[in-house]
């Protein structure tokens, strides 16, 4: 069976858990939360790729301030379904010394790439950073201080995907957020 088809099949059998509706009211909901806070600080808004892709760009739309725009990218999972070492891979081309800066990525699960951008930020001379993520997944092993100060949605303890968030490298372009079937396959994400 191709990837592709493979990846049909997890689509199919997935269960919704916050439709596009639901997703666009939360992101409407944030958007002004953030804007409350960073409209007038002339914010540079880093996606952390690839996932953070999505909701950098939706939020965007909403956002009724100036803000410049960036990405960087760190994963701990390269395409698989556990996280591992973090892998760093490309830094923000714009200079963060002095900026207020919102990171955005799609989901704090565990939050040790979360952090580590944070320290990387701060590192880097980001007079503030904040934190945005569209879903925050409901458990008790995040990291020892990681939190996140604006979030749309809340996920159960599954692997999710959609809004940014992939399965097997696909599905980040759904509208919707779904859970994967859980015959056989592990809740890490």
């Amino acid at each position: 069976m191709s990837r592709a088809e493979r990846a049909k099949q997890l689509l199919a059998r997935a269960r919704v858990i916050h439709d596009p509706a639901a997703v666009a009211h939360a992101l409407d909901v944030q958007a002004v939360a953030i804007a409350r806070q960073l409209a007038d600080a002339d914010p540079l808004v880093l996606a952390v790729m690839s996932g953070g892709m999505w909701p950098t760009v939706e939020l965007g739309r909403r956002f009724g301030f100036p803000h410049q725009v960036d990405y960087l990218h760190a994963t701990r999972y390269r395409g698989g379904r556990r996280g591992g070492e973090l892998d760093w891979r490309v830094s923000p081309r714009l200079a963060l010394e002095g900026r207020t800066v919102l990171v955005i990525d799609d989901i704090l699960d565990e939050g040790h790439t979360l952090a580590a951008v944070q320290v990387a930020c701060h590192r880097a001379g980001a007079r503030s950073v904040a934190t945005a993520v569209l879903a925050l997944k409901r458990h008790d092993r995040r990291a020892p201080g990681v939190a996140v100060d604006f979030h749309a949605l809340e996920v159960p303890d599954e692997y999710v995907f959609g809004c940014g968030m992939d399965v097997d490298e696909y599905w980040r372009n759904l509208p919707a957020i779904y859970a994967v079937a859980t015959e056989g396959v592990e809740h890490e994400r």
